[in-house]
């Protein structure tokens, strides 16, 4: 294990989030589509249901999206910036099915300042273990998704979004076999 199992579901849900927004879509058209997301990434406490609170959250998207490339130090202040914005106050918390973990905003702050303070959070623990190497975009030419490598040889390359790793390796099998390497 690299990162504590909130830690990891806390990136798992930012490269979610972020990648709502992948190589020119756009995954949260409204608001039932921001509940649906919500409810697979397993977001708790209060909810709007709101274009208001949509748009805030797609503005942490963007926010958040321009941390996943950026060097350490940008990161850092990013991160800062997100967790003085939301006041967070980190407390341990236990409840539904999930054991002890940090919350740092209450169930009723609002959701774009929760989904924030989570992503910032987990990014803490990515920043402190100098691991920022491990948040990537896709290999692929044609994909511009965030990719977290949370493999013990780091060795992932592709994204989760569609078949970026198949595709890139039938087109370079074919491009073999076009030039008789094969």
């Amino acid at each position: 294990m690299l990162f504590a199992p909130d830690t990891e579901t806390a990136l798992r849900s930012l490269v979610n989030l972020i990648n709502t927004a992948a190589n020119g879509t756009e995954s949260l058209t409204g608001v039932a589509e921001l509940r649906a997301f919500l409810d697979v990434e397993g977001f708790t406490g209060s909810r709007e249901g709101s274009e208001a609170e949509l748009q805030s959250v797609k503005r942490l998207r963007s926010q958040l999206a321009a941390l996943w490339t950026a060097n350490e130090e940008t990161a850092a202040k990013g991160v800062n910036q997100i967790l003085t914005d939301a006041r967070a106050l980190p407390q341990l918390a236990k409840h539904d099915h999930l054991d002890w973990h940090l919350h740092a905003t209450p169930q009723d702050a609002p959701l774009a300042d929760r989904m924030g303070t989570e992503a910032a959070m987990a990014l803490v623990d990515v920043i402190r273990s100098k691991e920022m190497d491990r948040l990537r975009v896709c290999a692929a030419d044609d994909c511009d998704a965030a990719v977290l490598d949370l493999s013990r040889n780091r060795s992932k390359l592709y994204c989760d979004t569609g078949n970026c790793a198949n595709r890139t390796h039938v087109a370079a099998y074919r491009a073999r076999k076009a030039s008789g390497s094969e």
